[in-house]
């Protein structure tokens, strides 16, 4: 038994290590990013560039990115070879960051809150106030008017220039 338990610990290690260096990524033949990535998008990883010895590796699946024991981020290609991890967590930030703006706004103006809210209520106070006004314009100049009336009509009676019937009439030649 003792010996049973020794050679499947034993078959184990060769295992892990035998599956270590079958990994189709880690391949001295391999020498550039095109290549690496036409053996497995996903699980192989180029670091090249700046780094003193270009490489394919596998992708370090413990982490979410590589770190830079692994790998600097301005030199790891994966899945394409034209777009760095760099920019790429720029611009999916950016994507990500105007989608959250956007999302949050169509959000607030649906559901009506915050600064999207309709205040009809301080426009029609407003325009009620305004209604008022032009009302109270219109009764003083209907006031002026009359008063501006009564003082023509006292001065047409003073002269003695009537206000009723007919202001011109016709001569008779004969």
């Amino acid at each position: 038994m003792k010996y049973f338990i020794i050679s499947g610990a034993i078959l184990l290690v060769f295992a892990s290590c035998a599956s270590a260096e079958t990994s189709p990524c880690v391949n001295a033949s391999i020498k550039t990013c095109e290549e690496c990535l036409k053996v497995d998008a996903v699980k192989c990883m180029w670091c090249g560039a700046k780094n003193p010895i270009p490489a394919c590796k596998d992708y370090p699946a413990k982490h979410v990115l590589p770190t830079n024991d692994d790998c600097p981020l301005s030199d790891a290609r994966w899945g394409v070879c034209w777009l760095n991890f760099e920019a790429l967590i720029i611009s999916c930030s950016i994507i990500g960051g105007l989608l959250l703006i956007g999302i949050t706004l169509c959000f607030c103006k649906c559901c009506g809150c915050c600064c999207f809210k309709k205040n009809t209520s301080r426009y029609q106070r407003e325009e009620a106030r305004l209604e008022v006004e032009r009302q109270n314009r219109q009764m003083r100049q209907d006031a002026r008017r009359q008063e501006r009336k009564q003082r023509n009509d006292e001065i047409r009676r003073k002269y003695g220039l009537s206000t009723g019937g007919a202001q011109y009439q016709k001569f008779e030649n004969e």
